[in-house]
């Protein structure tokens, strides 16, 4: 254990990167504690409305994630300064993160069906993260031997192709495969070889000829939904709370 923390976190300069990363997690579980309790009525906690303006917390998410990020570029690899800005960067990041589906849908969504998808984002990019932690690196570079590492040429050959790997299953509607398979290459070509989701870019162009690609890709997204949406929303209902079942205007 202690071999591999020196080896993934210490040796390379990773410490940054992992306190971002607890920050961002304690950050978010914080925050939705909070917004809960205000929701359910408990507890000391308000919404800040200065003046009737109501303030989200996104707002101060912003500024710290700047804060933290251009604190970072000028700390110039100092390790006391790059792990101050690594922290208040993660805090930072786990307020805007939180709130993602307001700033897509530039609406108070926060307690709606659409606000579940600012739990996703930050499950998904704890997870992302965490992988780059534990040591892997994008596109498959880790996975070069030292020799190969000397050859530029198997180096821009192997990343052009797990990149287009990624892109195809992203073509393929499958945004999470493509993400994660940036970081892990097997998943991205799993994500290719299979059929695409009905709708996607990839399924439009491909499939506009052959109705049974299309029924089975119909088929395989029923079965997929009917099997993982459930368990999924009790996941998301527990990390970040259930959605209003009608649309709620007032903040969390």
């Amino acid at each position: 254990m202690g071999h591999w923390w020196y080896r993934n976190i210490v040796e390379p300069g990773k410490l940054p990167l992992l306190l971002a990363l607890l920050s961002f997690i304690l950050s978010f579980l914080i925050t939705r504690t909070i917004t809960r309790l205000i929701r359910a009525g408990r507890g000391p906690f308000r919404n800040v409305s200065p003046g009737g303006l109501h303030i989200h917390h996104v707002v101060p998410g912003v500024i710290l994630t700047t804060i933290g990020g251009f604190g970072a570029v000028a700390s110039g690899g100092h390790v006391v300064s790059s792990a101050i800005c690594a922290v208040i960067f993660g805090i930072g990041a786990g307020l805007v993160l939180d709130e993602f589906a307001l700033i897509l849908h530039l609406d108070d969504v926060y307690w709606s069906e659409q606000g579940r998808q600012s739990v996703e984002i930050v499950v998904v990019t704890a997870a992302l993260v965490g992988l780059v932690l534990s040591g892997s690196a994008p596109f498959g570079v880790d996975e070069l031997t030292p020799e190969e590492e000397q050859s530029r040429g198997l180096l821009i050959l192997n990343v052009s192709f797990n990149f287009f790997l990624a892109l195809v299953a992203l073509s393929k509607g499958k945004v999470l495969t493509a993400l994660f398979g940036t970081v892990v290459p097997l998943v991205a070509l799993i994500g290719a070889i299979r059929l695409a989701r009905p709708g996607s870019p990839w399924a439009k162009h491909f499939y506009r000829r052959r109705p049974r690609a299309r029924a089975r890709a119909t088929l395989r997204r029923w079965h997929h939904d009917r099997r993982w949406s459930g368990p999924s929303r009790r996941i998301q209902d527990l990390i970040g709370g259930a959605p209003d079942r009608t649309p709620a205007r007032d903040e969390k």
